[in-house]
């Protein structure tokens, strides 16, 4: 038995609404990072299942490939953003994105 097409998009919804609500009522820089990464990652479901659902009868991996790009940019992303939150941490002494209000360090 197949899992059918829309219980993928449902869930990747609800896992995107999470990530959504936690990026933007969360006040920690670390919290914020972490609601990207679910956003992230429910892209990464809707990819998967609209290739499955669409692409498997061509015998082609653009599902796949794209899913792959996803996941390498949400790592450097994920580098590149816990860099900043260390360097801010040292600097100011809190990871609080509301004491953080200045360009300049």
């Amino acid at each position: 038995m197949q899992v059918p097409l829309s219980w993928y998009l449902i869930v990747a919804a609800a896992l995107f609404c999470i990530g959504l609500y936690g990026a933007l009522s969360r006040r920690n820089a670390i919290g914020i990072l972490m609601g990207v990464e679910l956003m992230l990652n429910s892209v990464n479901i809707n990819l998967l299942a609209f290739w499955r659902h669409i692409e498997v009868a061509r015998g082609t991996l653009t599902g796949q490939v794209f899913a792959i790009i996803v996941i390498t940019v949400a790592a450097a992303e994920a580098a590149v953003g816990l860099a900043l939150i260390i360097s801010a941490y040292r600097h100011r002494k809190t990871v609080d994105v509301e004491d953080m209000d200045l360009m300049k360090l």
